[in-house]
């Protein structure tokens, strides 16, 4: 119950912030800004009717997974080429590209690409929705898929970009907010590197000793959990998810920095904010999975804050049985 309140109250500020940027908006943009969204939406629309096609046809659902690390670059340097190359645009697309590079090769490296672009590894999670009651019915699942696998969440990576398209044309030199952002932005693109290099340690380790032992059972401390605890893992349940949605939020504030928000608020802050909202349900869903597969994920949820490093996990403790949990010769 406290997870599920504490995951509501994070959504409705989330969605004060959203509505703060709509009542504070100011949608004025120069003809060039007008054109150069054109040109992003239409890259958008064309990557749209991509993932959805390709997906159904293929019955791989991650082709927009495979997209969503490629495509961020691309609007970016569009951007900055169409503003003229300054300074702030550039910067803005440099961070992307490396934020991009590194993610791109993470996937890769799990199988999700292939010579065969419509085939590799899907995203596991999207066979588990599917196989939700709801969407067994194929004209749900085609739904879904037109309008959150493929439209939704290619507008959504558009939107996480825009903040750059506020100030491609903004003759303000960098400052503090821009300096900011880019340092703040460096050092969770790091997080997100750091934490996701332990995970892929940890898993193929596991993999190895599992190939060796049989069970997790008979597997040493900390593989016998079967969940990763080392690094930073020990001390946040998502740090690369905290990673993620922290480039993203740093990178906004290159708007201010620019000179086109009121305070801190403008429009293009929607793009960032709902990435943290998909990454609330994403993490929900992911907890439910790992919490059905490993018997100490409960443990885990209870111990671990799920982005603040406050209290490191102990293996040690065990939360006490509750009446419904308890042997049945133990209640007898």
């Amino acid at each position: 119950m406290k997870n599920i309140a504490a995951t509501v109250l994070c959504a409705l500020i989330v969605l004060t912030l959203v509505a703060a940027c709509l009542f504070t908006a100011d949608f004025a943009m120069t003809a060039n800004q007008l054109q150069t969204l054109n040109v992003l939406l239409i890259v958008c629309v064309a990557s749209i009717a991509y993932c959805f096609i390709v997906g159904e046809l293929a019955q791989n659902f991650s082709q927009m997974d495979k997209l969503w690390s490629l495509l961020p670059i691309a609007y970016t340097w569009i951007v900055a080429a169409r503003g003229g190359m300054r300074l702030r645009p550039v910067l803005f697309a440099l961070i992307v590209t490396a934020w991009g590079i590194r993610l791109t090769v993470n996937f890769a490296r799990k199988g999700a690409y292939s010579l065969k672009f419509w085939s590799g590894e899907e995203d596991y999670r999207w066979s588990i929705v599917h196989g939700a009651r709801f969407f067994r019915h194929r004209l749900a699942w085609t739904a879904f898929n037109l309008f959150f696998i493929s439209a939704y969440q290619n507008l959504l990576v558009l939107a996480i970009c825009l903040p750059a398209l506020a100030g491609m044309e903004s003759a303000a030199p960098l400052g503090m907010w821009d300096l900011l952002a880019a340092a703040f932005a460096v050092f969770f693109l790091v997080l997100e590197t750091v934490s996701d290099e332990v995970q892929w340690k940890f898993h193929r380790t596991k993999k190895a000793l599992l190939t060796e032992k049989g069970s997790l059972e008979n597997l040493p401390a900390p593989y016998d959990l079967g969940f990763d605890t080392i690094g930073p893992w020990g001390v946040m349940r998502h740090p690369n998810y905290l990673g993620e949605q922290g480039v993203w939020l740093s990178l906004y504030f290159t708007a201010v920095g620019a000179g086109v928000t009121r305070g801190v608020f403008h429009w293009t802050m929607i793009g960032p904010l709902l990435l943290v909202l998909l990454f609330m349900g994403s993490s929900t869903l992911a907890e439910k999975i790992s919490s059905k597969k490993y018997p100490r994920y409960a443990d885990y949820i209870r111990q671990v804050f799920k982005y603040l490093p406050l209290r490191r996990f102990d293996p040690e403790l065990r939360a006490e049985p509750t009446p419904a949990e308890e042997p049945e010769k133990t209640r007898a």
